[in-house]
């Protein structure tokens, strides 16, 4: 099992974001997560990649305890050394690419292997350059993320995520800021992805692309996970009225 989420609370204030969440993937293993949006499936990721803090709950990577509550309910994370190092198993693409605007595009994808993971500049420029040849965007490696399409900054942004060679990928709504034509771009790659056995846990408005590539659905509303699944059953067979509600939607 890579990630192993157990009764996860988050809470932003008086609100509670996430309630007693459990969440696990195994190796290969394609999730996606759909629901309405404010119900806390993007904190969900921020949580799983310590990008927010737990309120109460655990997170394991690899068989490994990341963070726990103690009896006392007082959370307790690793230090900050071992932190790194559980950080080396997962990356996160975002809605909005997050690309260093002054770097060119091989430069985005070779800075982190090389400063963080150690690696040598040129085993780092060739893994960037077959990734972005895997993208079909080879030709754009000099070019500055401007000079690109949010669909060809958003393949970016998979690749540079790759280039970690993580053991988990993240995506928080990766097509929401790209028009219809090019989130066909930006789903065929995660498609071809999914079809490699990459391990992933995708947030996602794309109904149809969510129920083509997943092995599992996670519906989640108001903080918790209403329904779970494969996907024939979650979106063929709906057993929770919440469930239903909100797919009917995306049938009109």
């Amino acid at each position: 099992m890579i990630l192993e989420m157990k009764n996860i609370q988050k809470h932003f204030g008086d609100h509670e974001v996430l309630r007693d969440i459990s969440l696990s993937v195994d190796k290969g293993e394609v999730v996606s997560v759909i629901g309405p949006s404010g119900s806390g499936k993007s904190t969900l990721l921020r949580c799983a990649t310590f990008l927010e803090t737990i309120d109460g709950g655990e997170i394991s990577y690899m068989g490994n305890c990341a963070v726990k509550t103690k009896p006392d309910g007082e959370v307790s994370y690793v230090d900050a050394k071992d932190l790194r190092r559980f950080r080396n198993y997962y990356e996160l693409v975002f809605q909005q690419f997050n690309l260093f605007p002054h770097y060119s595009i091989l430069k985005n994808l070779t800075d982190a292997p090389i400063h963080v993971q150690g690696r040598s500049k040129e085993q780092a420029e060739q893994t960037a350059m077959e990734l972005l040849d895997k993208m079909g965007i080879a030709d754009k490696a000099e070019a500055y993320p401007y000079q690109l399409s949010g669909g060809q900054q958003q393949r970016v942004a998979i690749a540079r995520a790759l280039a970690m060679d993580p053991e988990i990928l993240f995506f928080d709504e990766p097509t929401s800021a790209l028009d219809p034509e090019l989130t066909g771009e930006v789903l065929k790659v995660i498609r071809q992805l999914a079809e490699s056995h990459m391990t992933m846990v995708v947030v996602t408005h794309e109904m149809p692309f969510a129920k083509a590539v997943s092995n599992r659905v996670i519906f989640m509303a108001d903080g918790v996970i209403v329904e779970q699944g494969d996907p024939e059953q979650v979106f063929d067979n709906p057993q929770e009225e919440r469930t239903k509600q909100f797919l009917r939607v995306f049938e009109r």
